[in-house]
């Protein structure tokens, strides 16, 4: 049977840094056999947790899953048959993009059990991976203690969906726009952001491709 591995783009933009990475990584996949899908997270409306703790209530209707229905509860409702999942998100602030973010909090808690220590109610083993893009170089990143932030997902996917050994791939300096003359950017090199394009940013493409074929194999 084939294996089944799913993106999620947290970026707003369906052809930028991020969903480039991501579509590299199920490019891999693909590669030796998998199914592959990306869901452009910026094509639904939807909230994050609202604290209502229906997915926590004992014996209620949506005990272990999330009790709010709107346009991210099919998806969910996909993803939990999945065999491997990677997740995609620029940086803003140092953090998640705010669509991501609304995400991972209902991805994540209908299945986080409350138990004494905290286990899992999922109803399957995940294999997961993490894409974090930036325009900062890599100094700048490990300076403000991005990492810090950016990797307790890493803890939760191998609480939650038991994933054996989740990746972060951090994507450095990206290009932000084709014309830097045409905007207000003159804390960027410009020359140096294209040149970056062209070489480390195809080497994280290279990188995502790699990281996809792991994933389809051991998922």
């Amino acid at each position: 049977m084939k294996k089944t591995i799913f993106a999620v783009n947290g970026s707003p933009r369906e052809n930028g840094n991020t969903a480039l990475i991501l579509k590299s990584y199920l490019e891999g996949a693909a590669s030796v056999g998998a199914e592959t899908r990306i869901i452009h997270l910026g094509r639904y409306t939807f909230s994050g947790c609202r604290s209502c703790f229906g997915c926590k209530l004992k014996g209620g209707a949506s005990y272990g899953k999330c009790a709010i229905n709107d346009a991210l509860t099919p998806i969910l409702a996909e993803l939990s048959s999945a065999d491997g999942i990677v997740m995609g998100s620029p940086v803003y602030f140092g953090a998640e993009s705010g669509i991501y973010r609304c995400f991972l909090e209902r991805l994540f808690f209908p299945y986080l059990k409350y138990s004494a220590p905290a286990s899992s109610i999922a109803p399957r083993k995940i294999e997961m991976d993490f894409v974090s893009t930036m325009n900062v170089p890599p100094e700048i990143m490990e300076q403000n203690s991005y990492r810090t932030n950016l990797e307790k997902v890493l803890n939760f996917a191998s609480l939650v969906f038991r994933s054996s050994s989740p990746q972060m791939l951090y994507v450095h300096d990206t290009l932000q726009f084709d014309d830097y003359s045409k905007y207000e950017s003159a804390m960027f090199d410009a020359q140096h952001k294209l040149l970056m394009r062209e070489t480390r940013f195809k080497d994280d493409l290279a990188r995502a491709f790699e990281m996809g074929k792991k994933m389809a194999l051991n998922a």
